[in-house]
């Protein structure tokens, strides 16, 4: 079993959707391309909804763990890109990250506004890294 340990030091602020710090020790680490909201038939869903986006990518992104023998549970960080992010997108995006990703030791996770993805049509992409046994 790999060993996790989860940080908030006392000089950092604490956030209720991520850890300041982890570290992980042992295990095998798993990298998850950036998931976006398409369906495995190649359907795009969500249309111009973040909310409706950001929940099938995170959907995407807990089958792509899956297939690793990982879990959301096992993620140790997450990078999020949204296009053309405002303060305002945030509600959004942390109703879907709370939906999957379990409230105890949550990983470290950085949410980065960008011009675009890959197609017009992704307003959110998601990727990870995993330790798993």
């Amino acid at each position: 079993m790999p060993e996790r340990e989860f940080l908030n030091p006392e000089s950092l602020p604490k956030r209720p959707s991520y850890t300041q710090v982890v570290t992980a020790r042992g295990g095998k680490l798993v990298f998850i391309a950036g998931q976006v909201a398409t369906a495995a038939g190649g359907a795009d869903m969500g249309g111009t909804d973040l909310r409706a986006q950001a929940r099938q990518a995170y959907s995407n992104l807990k089958t792509a763990l899956a297939a690793a023998g990982a879990t959301l549970a096992d993620v140790v960080k997450l990078n999020t890109y949204v296009v053309d992010y405002k303060p305002a997108d945030l509600d959004a995006i942390r109703e879907a990250h709370d939906e999957f990703i379990p409230a105890e030791n949550r990983p470290v996770w950085t949410l980065v506004g960008v011009q675009s993805l890959a197609r017009r049509e992704y307003l959110i992409e998601i990727e990870a890294i995993a330790v798993v046994d």
